[in-house]
């Protein structure tokens, strides 16, 4: 048996605005904050292999973290504590030396949105709002097989399921976020390596889900499918280098589904010299089709110049355009 145990601590100091404004000046705010977010948690794990062909995996974990945001509107400052433990349990078989089966079961969490941990009133409307909590509970199993039965080649498949006791929906005009239902999230997992030669490798990525709140209305922006294909080189001489081709399918923007986002596909790479053992020059190139796909998509109501009235429309990030990164690396 092994035995770990740590602790982490971090410190986040936000300043956040969201304006009113037109060619980049701005006209009115909506809404202005210092928020300061503290969290620290502890683990301890214990690893035991059983015999050969079985091990396990349990642990505990304790996190704490403390909201404190001091906001332009005096009703939306304030500050909240939260803390969440959160067990972990994994069981692993291995009846072949190339093939085992593994069986995960934990809980974990998500935070919110700090400023909605002590918000009294909707910054735009001026209405009551309730508070959300700090963390949401999350609880997850897989069940799954891992193998290198094929040479030069691994595998992964899991079935999984992951519960949150709230999802958060996005409030665009407000800068704000909103608790929601339960969700129950139902998918399945694929993951593929091959070394195809010394100095070639593909890997295949690709995910299913079935997202759902408790009610049995759609998630906005859950995704429902994700894929990333990778050709990766490597040892040849002083050159390496990448070209990533990833997608995300379409998704609901409203709980009917009667509005949905477009799929987005982006392909990235790099490529890399090393001028000396410890010099490296590295060129990155993002979005190299210069596709013109959104990042994420919004759904709700906003007025423009000319209208008579707010209308629910799309909303969208666009993915940024095609760029380029030079990066010089010097190790000592």
């Amino acid at each position: 048996s092994d035995l770990s145990f740590g602790a982490r601590l971090q410190n986040d100091n936000i300043f956040n605005g969201l304006y009113d404004t037109r060619a980049r000046a701005r006209l009115a705010t909506t809404r202005e904050d210092h928020i300061v977010e503290t969290s620290g948690g502890v683990f301890v794990e214990s690893a035991t292999r059983w015999s050969e062909a079985l091990r396990s995996v349990v642990g505990v974990r304790a996190d704490r973290y403390r909201f404190d945001v001091r906001s332009d509107l005096a009703a939306n400052s304030g500050r909240a504590n939260d803390t969440q433990v959160s067990p972990s349990f994994s069981l692993v078989f291995a009846p072949l030396a190339s093939t085992e089966f593994y069986l995960n079961y934990g809980h974990g969490f998500h935070s919110n949105d700090a400023r909605g941990t002590v918000a009294a009133i909707d910054p735009k409307t001026m209405e009551a709002q309730e508070r959300a909590p700090g963390l949401v509970r999350s609880r997850g199993m897989e069940l799954g097989v891992r193998t290198e039965a094929i040479p030069k080649m691994q595998t992964a498949v899991s079935l999984y399921r992951l519960d949150f006791d709230s999802e958060l929906t996005y409030i665009g005009d407000a800068g704000m976020t909103e608790a929601g239902d339960a969700s129950r999230r139902v998918g399945i997992e694929f993951s593929n390596y091959w070394r195809v030669a010394k100095w070639l490798s593909v890997d295949f990525d690709a995910a299913l889900a079935r997202a759902r709140s408790r009610n049995g209305d759609r998630i906005p922006g859950a995704v429902e499918g994700v894929g990333q294909l990778a050709l990766t080189f490597d040892k040849l001489g002083p050159w390496s280098g990448a070209l990533r081709l990833r997608y995300f399918g379409p998704r609901p923007l409203i709980e009917d589904d009667s509005v949905r986002s477009q799929a987005s596909t982006t392909l990235n790479g790099r490529l890399g010299y090393k001028v000396g053992k410890d010099l490296q020059v590295e060129l990155e190139a993002f979005n190299l089709s210069n596709r013109r796909d959104s990042a994420i998509d919004y759904y709700y109501a906003s007025q423009l110049a000319g209208e008579l009235s707010p209308r629910d429309d799309v909303h969208f990030h666009p993915i940024e355009p095609r760029s380029l990164r030079l990066t010089l690396t010097k190790t000592w």
